[in-house]
């Protein structure tokens, strides 16, 4: 896991885009990529050299899209049984797959946007949705509309927060897992961040809800 953070960290910061584009479509697949430290150092960088964060949203929505349809089509092609069988090889238990599957049925195509929004689910609700044939269309419009609000979250918090610990350590370029400690310490803004999306998903929900007709 460390070896992952510290290349995908200098490949960031080496290759912004493709760095940020690769890194981000594992995150969405089997990988155990945590997009806080893609997503935030990436966006302050791009801030910093004057290039903005609107780019680093765009590419690690494609990104996150790519990694999820990767996983879409190869769990629709090989099954559950297989995915069951070689999943414990990059950490993806019985159970942990369950707990996407009961996701996915209790909120079908919401539920793929909202879980783009949630720790553990977000990389494993491409498979229960290949294993189901979920339609691909709605699968990918899902997929890019949560990815898409989570890598902005995550962009204007780098931006704006990971440049307090850039300025007070110089060489944070070099210390991945320094610059990973710093972000989950400060992630109680991501948390607010996510439980405002969450109200306001939930809110979209209640007033979109088809109501029964009248008797």
């Amino acid at each position: 896991m460390h070896q992952l953070l510290s290349a995908g960290f200098t490949w960031v910061q080496l290759h912004l885009y493709l760095g940020t584009f690769v890194f981000m479509a594992m995150e969405s697949s089997v990988l155990p990529v945590p997009s806080e430290v893609v997503i935030p150092p990436a966006a302050y960088i791009a801030s910093s050299s004057g290039h903005g964060i609107i780019g680093i949203i765009l590419i690690g929505t494609a990104g996150s899209w790519f990694g999820s349809a990767v996983m879409y089509w190869l769990s629709r092609g090989l099954g559950r049984v297989f995915i069951v069988g070689f999943g414990r090889y990059v950490m993806i238990t019985e159970e942990k797959l369950q707990r996407a599957e009961h996701w996915l049925h209790r909120y079908e195509a919401g539920g793929i946007f909202f879980a783009r929004l949630l720790p553990v689910i977000r990389h494993l609700i491409s498979i229960p949705a290949g294993i189901i044939r979920m339609d691909f269309g709605i699968f990918s419009l899902m997929t890019v509309a949560g990815s898409a609000i989570w890598c902005t979250v995550l962009a204007i918090y780098g931006q704006h927060v990971l440049g307090s610990y850039a300025e007070l350590h110089p060489d944070w370029k070099q210390d991945p897992d320094g610059v990973r400690h710093f972000i989950q310490s400060q992630s109680h803004w991501l948390v607010l961040g996510v439980l405002v999306l969450c109200a306001l998903y939930f809110l979209f929900i209640k007033l979109t809800a088809k109501r029964p007709a009248a008797a």
